[in-house]
């Protein structure tokens, strides 16, 4: 059934134009809109709680009389009204009330009352319960079901939408509901066959019975078979955009491989076996006529630039252009380094662009770009912007891809269509991602691991220290530099300022070069201008600083093999992927390398267990997998800007035993049912799929 089958909403009862926008507001156009704005929680108003047996903290329905009514006055006007029903006394707390509001709640009214227990002075208490005054004649009545809570918006009261929902379930029933079914068959799911009208009635209106402990964690069995239909229209909508991308039209690149061979030659220690296997898969990705379009991840240190410089020098063989942009000043620079030492005695040559050019400077690179005399071209965001054109572009690599902004990424893949051809694109990231996160986020990617570190490779002991202790970790600086080691002492700020964390780094220079005489600082920060920091980053690369102070700008992209020691400051308030690419600067050489986290206590659950975790393990799937699970996947991924993975019901971490079922029906609805694709992705992403092609 499309979306078209299904009647807009304004042709339920109560809907007139000022409803029908706010509905809008909160993307609800059609009854199928409604039947799927699922409730985020539920109170229970089906059983009448004793007063007596109240406790602190739960919501109830309580039926009693009115035993005491006055208004007092204190720091605030308030009306209170207290109630029993024989087995105790609750107080109501009102602190908006008119007149008549008062009059009626007086001395000997029934009065039938919900809201939340607190815990009072003199008892249990409601503030501003929700409350119904009943005749004596009145039957004691109360909900047949789990009163559903939905998200909102201004103006749009919860009546208003269970009222509506009740009319779109009950449209449903009327008109024909298995044509809601677009699966070919139930999924079984925990041990049961579930179609999804079954799903909605019981999400929608719990019967009294109902597992609120399942419901409230999201592990009902309803709840999981709208949870699998929601993740289903997450990969149809990627493996969609998937084929569409196979349809597009790409320059098939031939390996010639005479470049990739010098470079091999040239290099000073042997490719890893995962390198090998991951460059082999991206040769024969090139030599397809449709774009690449894969996703390679590999941990801190793992080799993930040769795997690029290898595509790179495929199409540059071939007479094209390749580009590798980069998310900051310092990754791009690092990779132009890279860049230089390995391409420049190959005969490539090389342009570079960012934001940080003089005018003139960025002229002569742009020149360069646009007349194809410079075949390799690297930089930042500055790579998209007006003014820059390719001459040949067919190979784009973007560089920890989750920084960029869609946008921005969609942008420099515009730049390299010409005469309806599509640039190939590799996509990296040293974040790595959990395997069942990666099948679901990035089923529109082939998917690629260097899951292996280049011999020689030591891991690196983490310890923490509390700040008390700082002056200890002050005294290990000195005597490791003494000894001739390098470190890195790296200062956080909670606040995002740039400004403020550029600060504190500079105040720390101050006292560590006046603390430890004998030791040569040097300090880099994001506020430098690149020349400084250039300068500052060859003096430590030539050990003629022993210890540099640096804010969270050497994140990625700082390749120091003599720097065996690594210091963060203020631990606790940065992210576990941000601290282990901090610690990966460190055990790029053969000396035996540390990381020692200083923390301010006390630590919160969550600090605690990124700090345990960086102390127990240097692998960096498993650091993944923890992060994970704090974070959440939008916040891994970075996607919150795009849209996916703004899931309503299903949670990537909870439901990911669903994927493989996931998968399996995604294949068959794609080859058997093609007309049903659309109405799935329709009715769980409706407008946000837009940019999934990037």
């Amino acid at each position: 059934m499309s979306k078209e089958t299904f009647p807009s909403v304004e042709t339920l009862k109560g809907v007139g134009p000022k409803v029908a926008e706010r509905l809008q507001r909160i993307q609800i156009f059609t009854v199928q809109d409604l039947l799927f704005h699922l409730p985020i929680r539920y109170q229970d108003r089906t059983r009448i709680r004793p007063v007596g047996a109240l406790r602190a903290g739960e919501e109830c329905v309580v039926i009693g009389s009115i035993a005491h009514s006055e208004v007092v006055f204190r720091k605030r006007r308030m009306l209170l009204v207290s109630v029993e029903d024989g087995t105790g006394r609750v107080l109501l707390r009102f602190f908006y009330f008119n007149k008549s509001q008062r009059d009626n709640l007086s001395v000997g009214v029934k009065i039938r009352c919900f809201g939340e227990i607190r815990r009072g002075l003199k008892g249990p208490e409601m503030v501003h319960p929700e409350y119904e005054i009943l005749h004596d004649d009145e039957p004691t009545k109360v909900e047949d079901h789990l009163t559903p809570i939905y998200s909102t918006t201004e103006g749009l009261h919860q009546l208003s939408l269970r009222r509506l929902t009740s009319q779109s379930l009950q449209w449903v029933s009327q008109n024909n509901e298995p044509t809601l079914d677009l699966l070919p068959s139930p999924p079984r799911i925990d041990g049961q066959n579930v179609s999804i009208i079954e799903a909605l009635k019981f999400v929608h209106r719990p019967p009294p019975e109902a597992d609120t402990e399942a419901l409230s964690s999201g592990k009902h069995p309803m709840q999981r078979r709208l949870a699998f239909e929601e993740l289903l229209a997450q990969q149809l909508s990627l493996s969609k955009l998937r084929l569409q991308m196979q349809k597009q039209d790409a320059v098939a690149i031939l390996p010639k491989g005479k470049l990739y061979r010098d470079l091999v030659d040239a290099l000073e220690f042997e490719l890893t076996g995962a390198q090998k296997r991951v460059i082999k898969t991206v040769f024969s990705d090139l030599s397809n006529d449709y774009p690449m379009l894969r996703l390679v991840q590999g941990d801190v240190g793992s080799g993930k630039t040769l795997v690029a410089i290898a595509g790179c020098l495929q199409a540059i063989e071939a007479g094209y252009q390749a580009v590798m942009m980069a998310p900051t000043e310092i990754l791009a620079e690092q990779h132009l380094r890279n860049f230089s030492k390995w391409l420049e005695p190959l005969g490539v040559r090389l342009a570079w662009l960012s934001g940080k050019l003089t005018t003139s400077k960025a002229n002569e690179m742009k020149a360069l770009i646009a007349s194809g005399t410079a075949n390799a071209i690297i930089g930042t965001h500055a790579l998209f912007q007006q003014g820059v054109e390719f001459k040949n572009l067919a190979f784009v690599v973007i560089d920890e891809q989750h920084r960029f902004g869609v946008h921005q990424r969609l942008a420099l893949r515009e730049k390299g269509i010409q005469d309806g051809m599509h640039p190939h694109q590799l996509i990296m990231t040293a974040t790595p991602i959990p395997r069942t996160l990666a099948m679901t986020a990035y089923a529109d990617l082939d998917y690629s691991v260097i899951d292996e570190l280049p011999p020689g490779r030591k891991p690196i002991s983490t310890i923490a220290i509390p700040m008390e202790r700082r002056q200890e970790v002050v005294e290990r600086v000195a005597n490791a530099c003494r000894n001739g080691q390098q470190a890195y002492w790296v200062c956080t700020l909670v606040e995002e300022s740039e400004a403020l964390q550029c600060q504190a780094a500079e105040d720390v220079y101050r006292v560590l070069s006046q603390m430890l005489r004998g030791v040569k600082v040097g300090l880099v920060h994001g506020r430098m201008k690149g020349k400084e920091k250039d300068a500052v980053m060859q003096e430590f690369t030539a050990k003629k600083i022993d210890l540099l102070v640096a804010t969270t700008v050497i994140e990625v992209g700082v390749d120091v093999a003599n720097a065996s020691l690594m210091i963060i400051e203020n631990a606790e308030r940065l992210g576990l992927a941000q601290l282990h690419q901090l610690r990966g600067r460190v055990g790029r050489g053969t000396e035996e390398s540390s990381c020692v986290l200083v923390f301010d206590p006390p630590l919160t659950e969550n600090a605690k267990t990124r700090i345990d975790t960086m102390r127990n393990t240097n692998d960096g799937f498993k650091i993944a997998q923890v992060d994970l699970e704090i974070r959440g996947p939008g916040e891994v991924l970075g996607t919150r800007q795009t849209g996916m993975l703004q899931l309503r019901i299903a949670n990537i971490m909870r439901d990911q035993d669903l994927i493989p079922l996931v998968q399996e029906y995604a294949k068959q609805i794609l080859e058997e049912y093609p007309h049903n694709v659309d109405a799935v992705i329709q009715r769980w992403l409706g407008r946000s799929t837009e940019y999934g092609q990037v």
